[in-house]
């Protein structure tokens, strides 16, 4: 059995499906490549068959928690990466997860990231800057498996990138996901694991493209309002609830970062 499985979560059609496809089937080095959705159509069905790749349909109704634990549970592998449909993946990031594999092992491993806008490739926006503030203690390896170095990452807001992730599956708990949240039900699970002594390892390398546009699933959230509550629920995890109120606000900014004419 492969080691790893690159777990790609395709919704509905998207122009840009084909290229992470294409970026997953280019890393150096040999990872399972699996294509899960719960909208499954034309589209998708024609690229894992020209692709040959296995389509595994979720039968449940679609939702961000479910369709990501599906796509957990089809992954026949010790660990998964989580292929957001509209972002690339670097060539070397297979590779750079697997030497951190065989270097003692993480619960999560992630990497920096570049956002990309249209064709415009950038690592040096606002939100990036600010993220690798967040990031800095767990470039120490003494300090990837201690709760206070692993919550300073959230404890500001979200530091982590989700589809940057490779989850151990093997060690974490199965479903993985919970329900209720949807701009930050990835935020929320870090949180949760953030109290245990598994190690999250990072990588400070941008090996992977995350792609902002208005059809995205953090666009059509911010469009509907829903993220500034979930931003004052997870910031009272860690901090009172008037200085959560005050977090809440500088972070709402970040949703700028959305727009496509933000830098």
């Amino acid at each position: 059995m492969n080691k790893h499985t690159f777990a790609i979560c395709a919704y509905k059609e998207s122009p840009y499906l084909e290229e992470c496809i294409q970026s997953v089937l280019a890393q150096r080095g040999e990872s399972n490549v699996i294509v899960c959705t719960s909208t499954p159509n034309e589209s998708i069905r024609s690229l894992c068959a020209r692709y040959d790749l296995p389509l595994h349909i979720n039968p449940a109704a679609s939702s961000i928690h479910g369709d990501w634990n599906f796509a957990m549970a089809q992954s026949d592998s010790e660990y998964v990466t989580l292929c957001h449909q509209d972002d690339v993946y670097e060539p070397g990031y297979a590779a750079a997860m697997k030497k951190a594999m065989e270097n003692g092992g993480f619960e999560l491993f992630f990497t920096d990231y570049a956002e990309l806008r249209g064709t415009e490739k950038t690592t040096q926006g606002k939100l990036l800057r600010i993220k690798r503030i967040l990031q800095w203690p767990l470039r120490f390896r003494h300090l990837q498996t201690r709760p206070f170095a692993k919550r300073w990452v959230l404890r500001f807001g979200n530091g982590i990138c989700c589809p940057s992730v490779t989850y151990h599956k093997a060690v974490l708990p199965a479903p993985l996901f919970q329900a209720g949240l949807k701009s930050n039900l990835d935020w929320q699970t870090w949180e949760r694991l953030s109290h245990d002594k598994g190690r999250f390892c990072y990588c400070p390398q941008p090996l992977m493209c995350h792609r902002i546009h208005e059809g995205s699933e953090t666009s059509r959230v911010i469009g509907e309002s829903l993220r500034t509550g979930e931003d004052e629920q997870m910031f009272r995890l860690f901090w009172p609830k008037s200085i959560a109120k005050i977090l809440t606000k500088c972070y709402s900014t970040s949703e700028k970062s959305n727009d496509l004419s933000a830098k």
